[in-house]
């Protein structure tokens, strides 16, 4: 009997119980389309973590404080007096203040303030949707204005363009002198699209926030990017005395450092998706050896007629690798279809497929076939006829 007759045999008895047949492939099919799914959202996030990475250019450094007190903040005129250095083109200190209540009219909601100065929009490639940035003279005069993300400005003003207008802050009127266009998650934790952006002195002022722990700098060349960091390595460890209250990040570290955490969760997530494919295989053991006990009259006549124990080894053993298949075909389907639908369901969550992995999904589904439907199709071959015809 070859590999055709053997398949058509097969497909043949599994259809006979169809309702019964789509429950024992039910765990194959979730296990397989949970893969697929989590592993395209995975190389989604994965790749939309790189573009954002890429947009922002690759000689960027970012400065974080880790002690505390006032031993280890940054001065803003200290720290600024770096940019008369060759290696440093420019430098953005940030402060945040999260959960600020921001207010116009009777709308009113939370946002984080952010206080920087006018390089900031430059180094974080952020675009003007309306009015101007942030710029020196606000910094330099203390001026209590803003801009607001793409976010803030549709929460709080809908479609009315919002430069000229005022706002509350925590009690504080500031005036709006520009909307930021749409841009997504940012390096920084912060998007600024759900921001308000102040002049860095006026935040510091206004809302206490102390002095300075987080800084972007930028070298005027990827080349110039190690001697950008060893300087302010330098001056960081002179000013306080020890290389341990600090860290300084380039893009390289960051964008692997966020990469490593999706892949790691990715995979986490997968585990538990391989985990339903036993969860399968064990299904497709149990209905097998309830087959093996329906048909022992069949085996025992088969046996009788001449048939040899490979040949009933063989049987039973494609009638499992069959089940499993067409259950992985079936979730290899399913997954594909979540993971083009995904998007639309989450359009900040891209996903990329990877075909790639649905085949292994789908071979390591019809390996689980054939290791769990092993030991029924052996104990279907090990009957002997006179047993198997016995057997009411």
């Amino acid at each position: 009997m070859n590999i055709l007759e053997l398949v058509t045999m097969a497909i043949r008895t599994i259809t006979a119980k169809p309702m019964r047949t789509l429950l024992t492939m039910l765990g194959v099919i979730i296990g397989v389309a949970s893969v697929i799914t989590l592993v395209s959202i995975g190389q989604g996030t994965t790749e939309q973590i790189e573009k954002q990475y890429e947009s922002l250019g690759t000689n960027l450094l970012v400065v974080n404080l880790m002690g505390n007190g006032r031993a280890q903040q940054l001065d803003y005129e200290e720290l600024m007096e770096l940019e008369i250095l060759p290696e440093i083109e420019s430098i953005a200190p940030t402060v945040t203040k999260s959960g600020a209540n921001v207010k116009y009219d009777r709308e009113s909601e939370s946002y984080s303030v952010i206080g920087t100065n006018d390089r900031y929009f430059s180094l974080m490639k952020t675009e003007i949707e309306s009015g101007r940035e942030i710029v020196e003279a606000d910094v330099e005069f203390r001026n209590q204005v803003a801009v607001i993300g793409s976010e803030v400005a549709k929460t709080l003003f809908g479609k009315v363009d919002p430069v000229g207008q005022e706002i509350n802050i925590d009690g504080i009127v500031f005036t709006i002198v520009g909307k930021l266009a749409p841009k997504g998650s940012s390096i920084g934790g912060t998007s600024p699209d759900s921001a308000v952006i102040v002049p860095i002195v006026t935040a510091i002022r206004t809302f206490k926030l102390g002095q300075i722990r987080t800084a972007y700098l930028e070298a005027p060349e990827v080349d110039q990017l190690t001697a950008a960091q060893t300087t302010v390595t330098q001056f960081l460890t002179g000013k306080f005395k020890s290389s341990n209250g600090f860290r300084i990040s380039n893009q390289d570290e960051l964008m692997n450092a966020r990469k490593e955490a999706s892949s790691s969760l990715t995979n986490q997530l997968i585990s538990v998706a391989l985990i339903s494919l036993l969860v399968g295989g064990i299904g497709i053991m149990n209905i097998m050896l309830v087959t093996v006990s329906e048909r022992t009259r069949e085996i025992g006549i088969r046996k009788s007629i001449g048939a040899q124990r490979r040949h009933i080894l063989t049987q039973f053993l494609m009638e499992a690798t069959v089940i499993s298949g067409l259950g992985g075909l079936l979730g290899l389907l399913l997954g594909v279809g979540a993971s083009l639908g995904w998007p639309m369901v989450n359009p900040d969550q891209p996903t990329k497929l990877s075909l790639d992995f649905g085949l292994y999904a789908l071979l390591f589904s019809v390996l689980v076939g054939v290791i769990f439907g092993l030991y029924p199709a052996n104990k279907a071959s090990r009957l002997k006829p006179i047993d198997a015809l016995r057997f009411d």
